[in-house]
């Protein structure tokens, strides 16, 4: 962290919450083994065989976390009363899960840690499932400290855990029973999500550096998109503007020497603006988003259908932040293709909305590795995810409607 607001090391802000920089600090101390280059800060792209070797290494055993989040999910399956292997829901989701090409990619060939991240999600929905609300909220703390995007599903966990665990009791119709409402257990939700924050921000907190953190957690001034597009309404909305502004010329009605130069993406710190159509604020974003999550938050809150309801408004709440929100990497369609995975292998219209879902969003990511050398890797890769998931979900709710389930 520089030593004050003005001082950089780096063009790149450090855009992940401090927790994140403890797991970082412990990777340190074995990397120091590997090539102890890599630990100066003022080594920028550096890049021997030792540290690609080191990084490469520290993802995958770091996925020992997905892979375990991963079991729990399956234990929280409808299984059906086939005895084929192949054919089990569980199966399924263990590959569709294990082997999902969008995840694959950015961690392990584009460089990522979202599987160990994705880990600790999947694991708190898994709580949930199991009824084990205390440490399903305790996990997703500590993942918002570990990762500040995942503030997109916040809205779910927050309206669920208020409605399914602090409230105790429901009417006979599935409607809120206002006085089974329980202090104590609202209590015992703050007292392990305020000892995370205060933990992962006290310190910075105590030296007065917190305005400079949250500063470079929420770098507004990055663009209204990611330096690649994510496939949702701003671009649409930037084409738009491109479009009229070229028709405005072309046409006369607009003076080209008096169009401000448009500036929408990017990644540095810059400002932004629109040729033709109004600015897009990032109040205006999150107004938008607000406005595209709140049928689903009403609805667990009015008639919450248990965890299988919290997981179906998470996805919803990923989808609207994805679609909305400022300046939206494409990678975070993952955090709605990876959760509705468990509901693809119990319903059959889910499992529609998966496939539609995994196609487009995982071709969003194509991007991510532009080489020459990664595009028959990528193509191949994303069409063997593709069938498997048109095959094993086709072959799995045709045997069920030959069972009469």
């Amino acid at each position: 962290m520089p030593s004050g607001p003005d001082v950089a090391t780096s063009e790149w802000t450090l855009d992940y919450p401090p927790l994140f920089a403890w797991f970082e600090y412990g990777l340190s101390h074995i990397a120091r083994f590997f090539d102890k280059e890599m630990l100066v800060v003022q080594n920028l792209n550096y890049a021997s065989p030792a540290t690609v070797l080191f990084q490469r290494l520290s993802v995958i055993v770091a996925d020992v976390v997905f892979f375990y989040a991963v079991k729990e999910c399956c234990k929280c399956l409808r299984e059906g009363k086939g005895k084929d292997l192949l054919g089990k829901p569980s199966f399924i989701l263990t590959v569709l899960l294990l082997w999902n090409f969008g995840l694959l990619i950015v961690d392990h060939i584009h460089f990522q840690y979202n599987g160990f991240l994705f880990g600790v999600l999947l694991l708190s929905i898994a709580r949930h499932f199991q009824n084990r609300h205390f440490e399903g909220a305790l996990l997703f703390s500590v993942l918002l400290n570990l990762k500040h995007i995942y503030l997109y599903i916040a809205p779910a966990y927050g309206i669920y855990l208020l409605r399914c665990f602090c409230f105790t009791q429901s009417n006979a119709d599935g409607s809120l029973q206002w006085r089974s409402f329980s202090v104590v257990r609202l209590v015992t939700l703050g007292t392990i999500v305020l000892p995370t924050f205060a933990v992962s921000f006290g310190p910075f907190i105590a030296l007065g550096q917190l305005p400079q953190v949250l500063s470079r957690l929420f770098p507004f001034k990055r663009g209204l998109c990611h330096a690649y597009w994510a496939p949702n309404i701003w671009a649409l909305y930037n084409i738009a503007d491109k479009a009229f502004s070229i028709l405005g010329v072309k046409f006369k009605l607009l003076d080209i020497n008096k169009l401000p130069k448009a500036s929408m993406t990017g990644g540095l710190v810059q400002e932004l603006q629109h040729s033709v159509l109004p600015s897009v604020s990032p109040l205006a974003t999150l107004v938008c988003t607000l406005l595209s999550i709140l049928p689903a938050l009403f609805k667990i809150w009015h008639r919450p259908n248990g965890a299988r309801g919290f997981l179906r408004c998470l996805v919803i709440c990923a989808l609207g932040s994805f679609m909305f929100g400022w300046h939206v990497h494409e990678k975070a369609i993952l955090m709605a293709i990876l959760p509705l995975s468990l509901l693809a292998v119990e319903s059959r219209e889910d499992a529609r909305i998966f496939l539609m879902l995994s196609v487009t969003g995982h071709y969003s990511l194509f991007p991510l590795l532009f080489t020459t050398q990664e595009l028959p890797i990528k193509i191949f890769l994303m069409l063997l995810f593709t069938i498997f998931s048109l095959t094993s979900l086709k072959m799995l709710f045709r045997s069920v409607l030959k069972m009469g389930l």
